[in-house]
């Protein structure tokens, strides 16, 4: 008989280094904001403020930390040597370019964290966790060992949770976590159907692909990792994106379709076969009838939906049907805030609209769904994690207070190297990890 579960949202903390440096090509919104001046501070808080409401509605939220930034160790593989001080200022002269991106804060976007499977589907029946690659991206593939280590600080129990490695760090395999994976079930508990989707064939260079933007997910990274979690036929779809979608913008599936429970909702140009899709997942969903929710071109055009970030919103059960948390941008735009106002008044199972402020994040092209990074957990596997990274009223005011203290109100591309701002990081970190509990995780800890 299934056991009770639920779904924990993790979300990533904003980092010190916070920045506009404009890194991901293929990211509208992160092209179009490089160089701005940022907040890391504001946005460190506004982070915190989604997870406290979230909590407050009563759903199961964690916290996952920030990465030291800039990141010396990197720096020092690419042949900069001397003090911490001189390898900063060398690499501002040489490459500026580089110590940005080793100083991103872009593992606040804990959707790409991680592909988790949850132990309903799993052959071991415990929950399993690759950390993502991002090997598309040099600023993200650098992040996967911190991520792997602050995921088997939380869930260290091997009985109950199972931990690999990422995938090799070569396009073939590119793996973008969570962002490109989603789980359809009759409850959180019971087995599911996992959505795997791929942008691109790796092996095969007649198959469809994009031909502006990067693929950054294979058919091959998907299929390994359902692999290494021990799904089976049973459990496991896969769907390639449309290319005309990840031209338009759409660099990974969650910025254009969501799941939750037995709802997909999604835009009609989400999937290059969306009806062979539809089948698939009706075919091994057991318990309950698939419910998409399919958003049409007439009514919001696919430039309209990348802009507002639509579908990178948290689908989320409720007690009177789900809800769908936004970011503020979607009531910014008319066709989308139409959308919203007829979802909710027609008599579907999406059934309210919460607004969310995440301005910060989203100038670089990151929504309330980017931040989190989902866990189906029994109630066993939720007493046996850490409980120290769980969002309490006490955690939220250690954490705000923690902001307030060891983040700055701006931060321009010339401060990244100011070796003050990488004092005051691992200073910040350091005393992050003692206030949740993780033990040493960061290279500077060693």
């Amino acid at each position: 008989m299934p056991k009770h579960a639920i779904e924990a949202n993790f979300d990533g903390l904003v980092g010190p280094t916070h920045n506009y440096a404009g890194l991901s090509w293929g990211n509208v919104a992160s092209k179009s904001n490089v160089n701005a001046e940022s907040n890391p501070r504001e946005a460190a808080l506004q982070g915190l403020a989604k997870m406290k409401r979230l909590a407050d509605r009563g759903y199961v939220q964690g916290v996952l930390p920030p990465h030291e930034r800039p990141h010396i160790p990197t720096l020092r593989q690419l042949g900069y040597s001397g003090s911490d001080a001189e390898i900063l200022a060398a690499a501002a002269k040489d490459n500026p370019v580089v110590l940005a991106a080793v100083s991103s804060a872009s593992c606040m976007w804990t959707a790409n964290a991680a592909t988790v499977s949850a132990s309903a589907d799993t052959a071991d029946h415990r929950v399993h966790f690759t950390p993502a690659s991002l090997n598309a991206k040099f600023h993200r593939s650098i992040e996967h060992v911190v991520t792997g280590r602050a995921l088997k600080a939380i869930f260290s129990d091997e009985a109950y949770f199972a931990h690999h490695p990422a995938l090799p760090p070569v396009s073939q395999f590119g793996d973008e976590g969570a962002a490109n994976h989603t789980r359809l079930c009759a409850a959180h508990g019971e087995p599911g159907v996992e959505l795997f989707v791929y942008g691109a064939t790796a092996f095969d260079d007649d198959a469809p692909a994009p031909q502006r933007f990067p693929a950054r997910q294979t058919l091959e990274a998907s299929q390994a990792i359902a692999r290494l979690h021990g799904l089976d036929d049973r459990h496991a779809v896969f769907a390639q994106q449309n290319p005309a979608a990840i031209d338009a913008g759409v660099f990974h599936n969650d910025v254009i379709a969501v799941g939750n429970g037995n709802v997909l909702f999604y835009h009609e140009q989400a999937f290059l076969d969306e009806a062979r899709v539809l089948a698939d997942i009706r075919q091994r969903l057991k318990g309950a009838e698939l419910a998409p929710v399919r958003v049409a071109e007439s009514d919001v055009p696919l430039v309209d939906a990348v802009a507002s970030y639509l579908f990178n919103s948290q689908l989320l059960n409720s007690p009177d049907g789900m809800l769908l948390a936004v970011p503020g941008e979607c009531r910014e735009i008319e066709s989308v805030s139409r959308y919203l106002d007829g979802l909710v008044a027609g008599d579907g199972p999406i059934t309210a609209v919460e607004v969310f402020d995440v301005k910060q994040s989203m100038r670089n092209g990151g929504g309330p769904a980017c931040l989190r990074l989902r866990v189906a957990l029994r109630d066993d596997e939720l007493q046996a994690m850490h409980q120290g990274v769980l969002l309490t009223d006490e955690l939220y005011q250690r954490l705000t207070t923690w902001v307030e203290a060891h983040y700055r109100d701006r931060l321009t591309q010339a401060d990244l190297a100011d070796p003050l701002l990488l004092q005051e990081c691992r200073h910040a970190l350091d005393e992050l990890t003692g206030i949740l509990g993780l033990g040493m995780i960061y290279d500077f800890q060693h």
